[in-house]
């Protein structure tokens, strides 16, 4: 989060609240990444932070992403039997941006993985079937898509439905604690 000046995060907070603007205007007014902005608003929706302790939050959001991605790469199989890793263990560059992971499924078609760790935005949508249709008309093949959020906003999940190919699903953490 440190990308974002100490000044202007109360006026990017003041815009996700009035709810005007979607993340991607606002990353653009402000001339700073959109997952900076996602980590300022999953403070305040999903957390319910404010002042500094958005700070903090930014950051742990984006220490989840990284940390879904890792434990699910490690155990793929999780969110569907049969999938493959075929991304080489890292990000996928597309014409349309980075694809979190690239799997095939057991029929051979192509799944991007796209992981949000708050809630998915309507911009998630477009991310994710851009980087599909990116995967397509390069390789010329099957391709589907899974986005994975902790949370879902209702006009991702309506958008969702009237996408072929298109799955939604939502993780959760579970702790476990061992006396030493």
């Amino acid at each position: 989060m440190g990308s974002i000046p100490k000044e202007r995060k109360p006026e990017i907070r003041q815009l996700i609240e009035e709810g005007g603007m979607t993340t991607k205007e606002i990353a653009e007014k402000f001339g700073v990444p959109v997952q900076a902005v996602r980590g300022i608003k999953a403070a305040l929706t999903r957390w319910g932070l404010g002042g500094e302790e958005i700070i903090e939050a930014g950051k742990i959001t984006f220490g989840l992403e990284r940390d879904l991605q890792k434990a699910l790469r490690s155990n793929i199989e999780q969110l569907e039997k049969g999938l493959k890793i075929v991304d080489g263990g890292k990000e996928k560059e597309t014409e349309a941006g980075k694809i979190d992971i690239l799997a095939q499924d057991k029929n051979h078609a192509y799944v991007v993985i796209e992981l949000k760790a708050g809630e998915a935005s309507p911009d998630s949508i477009a991310q994710i079937l851009a980087y599909m249709s990116s995967l397509k008309t390069t390789k010329k093949v099957t391709v589907r898509g899974i986005l994975v959020a902790g949370d879902f906003n209702k006009r991702v999940i309506l958008a969702a439905q009237s996408v072929p190919g298109l799955e939604l699903k939502k993780f959760e953490f579970t702790f476990s604690f061992e006396s030493m």
